[in-house]
């Protein structure tokens, strides 16, 4: 299954074949542990230069909620309580390119920074010394030479390409957003292979996309993770409509059209892990396993999660519980999958911090 018409064949399966494709993505499964990290998500953040028409995490500067710059004592404030609740993932995450803006570039320049880069390096490395965490950053389209920088101190990093559709660029969806071209996203996930940086990436599905341009992100995932091996999970994720995104009115993807792109993701990759987000889910979660997902990704004990803050984690325990009813176990993993645990994909500073474990 690796042309892309056998793969659109695959999305538009109906009746009974619905069920045969379900089955044979769980059987690709070869484990009956489903993974979970036990996260801290930290948004230094929220000032970006995109204007996604799903987006609620994007603020001005003069928005009540901005968050110009979180400061060292911030950061490291929640970072303790997280080593308190026996964290291991620090998810540092924020705008595009947001030193652009003229706030962010001064409250940088003050401590003495020139872009957001330089400061998660300083906040990554600090965390290593001093935490019990592994840095895992999502700093949006960087150059090959800032994501070197960040190799050394990060256990993983992620972008999630959404979608190969340039299409969508000239649509409410993507028409004030620059950096979702997808070419740039691209360029930007193969950078990070050919430094061999472990990378989770994913598709954000109902946003107006195709059966074909599904299938074509597919294989254009595949394409780089052919060439460099350092793909270590695939997110699908479904678009959710919030009270006053551009995109309010539009309809979410059904349960059905989400459990054929899970299992047409686990039949063609077998060996990464295939996340759903839990909290996105939440009521439909457990059929998803059924389809070959085997990550519910971060969850976090302490945080909301700031990109769908309407959306809260479930506890642990209920998570466990909806794991097990379905004949599965439930285990927490470290940012970076077991198979990239060795020195070609991580700093000696970080395998050093992981044996101390």
């Amino acid at each position: 299954m690796n042309s892309k018409e056998d793969i659109i064949s695959l999305l538009n399966v109906k009746n009974d074949d619905i069920i045969s494709l379900i089955s044979a993505a769980g059987s690709k499964r070869n484990t009956k542990t489903i993974t979970y990290s036990k996260n801290v998500f930290l948004p230094l953040t929220n000032i970006c230069r995109n204007e996604c028409g799903y987006c609620t995490f994007k603020k001005t500067p003069g928005d009540e909620t901005a968050r110009i710059l979180m400061n060292y004592n911030e950061i490291f404030d929640i970072l303790n309580k997280a080593d308190e609740y026996k964290c291991k993932e620090a998810l540092f995450t924020f705008g595009e390119r947001p030193e652009e803006t003229e706030d962010v570039k001064i409250a940088l320049g003050k401590l003495g920074y020139n872009s957001m880069v330089e400061y998660l390096y300083f906040i990554c490395d600090e965390t290593l010394k001093n935490t019990g965490l592994l840095p895992h950053s999502n700093p949006g389209i960087i150059k090959k030479k800032e994501l070197k920088l960040l190799k050394e101190v990060n256990a993983s990093m992620g972008l999630m390409l959404e979608t190969t559709s340039k299409r969508l660029m000239e649509t409410i969806v993507h028409e004030k957003s620059p950096g979702k071209d997808p070419d740039l996203r691209i360029k930007t996930i193969e950078d990070a292979g050919k430094l061999k940086i472990p990378f989770t990436t994913g598709l954000l599905i109902g946003i107006g996309e195709t059966i074909e341009e599904r299938a074509e992100s597919l294989l254009e995932i595949k394409r780089l993770n052919d060439k460099y091996g350092h793909i270590q999970e695939i997110i699908i994720q479904n678009f959710k409509p919030k009270h006053g995104i551009p995109m309010e009115t539009w309809p979410e993807p059904s349960i059905i059209e989400m459990m054929k792109m899970v299992a047409v993701t686990k039949l063609l990759f077998p060996d990464i892990g295939v996340q759903i987000p839990p909290n996105l889910n939440k009521e439909t979660a457990q059929v998803f396993l059924l389809a070959g997902a085997d990550d519910w990704g971060g969850v976090s004990p302490l945080t909301q999660d700031y990109v769908n803050p309407e959306a809260p984690w479930p506890e642990l325990d209920d998570l466990k519980n909806k794991t097990e009813e379905m004949g599965l176990y439930l285990d927490e993993r470290l940012p970076v999958y077991p198979n990239f645990i060795n020195s070609e994909f991580l700093s000696d500073k970080l395998m050093d911090k992981i044996k101390s474990f």
